[in-house]
């Protein structure tokens, strides 16, 4: 079965491309999903306009994506944890916990896209990336304090 694809998919193809694919992967998930359309020959003569679309959307999410970078980029989170002897942490930091910090902000970011490479488990001020868009990445402020007893 032939599809044009309506937006860029891993290993498959770019949006507007024609590819080949099993019947069944077609117009199950391809086509329910609004991700592709059968390659008729009217929708083939439609390609470009499908592309003009696919731009317009792109323009239109990078532009919100800048808009919660800089909002993220201005935010400065203060996340109080646990600590022991000689300010030893107990436990650590994770992306979730960025996450609520965020969404108590007001800024919805899904665990997933904060980019830890590990849990932070000390005091201080940490930098951490958050992937808001493919190509936009913000830069939050983290300040990691002793919970006051």
């Amino acid at each position: 079965m032939k599809v044009i694809l309506r937006e860029d998919i891993d290993k498959l193809g770019k949006c507007g491309e024609v590819v080949r694919v099993k019947n069944g992967y077609g117009r199950n998930f391809l086509i329910a999903r609004n991700l592709a359309v059968p390659a008729t020959r009217g929708n083939l003569k439609a390609i470009d306009e499908i592309r003009n679309q696919k731009e317009l959307r792109d323009r239109k999410n990078m532009k919100e994506a800048e808009r919660v970078k800089v909002r993220i980029e201005k935010a400065s989170c203060m996340a109080e944890v646990n600590v022991g002897e000689e300010d030893k942490v107990f436990g650590s930091v994770t992306a979730s916990m960025i996450s609520e910090l965020l969404k108590n902000e007001g800024i919805d970011v899904d665990r997933r896209n904060i980019i830890l490479e590990e849990p932070i488990k000390a005091l201080g001020v940490f930098t951490v990336p958050v992937k808001v868009a493919r190509d936009v990445v913000a830069s939050l402020k983290l300040w990691v304090v002793k919970k006051s007893s």
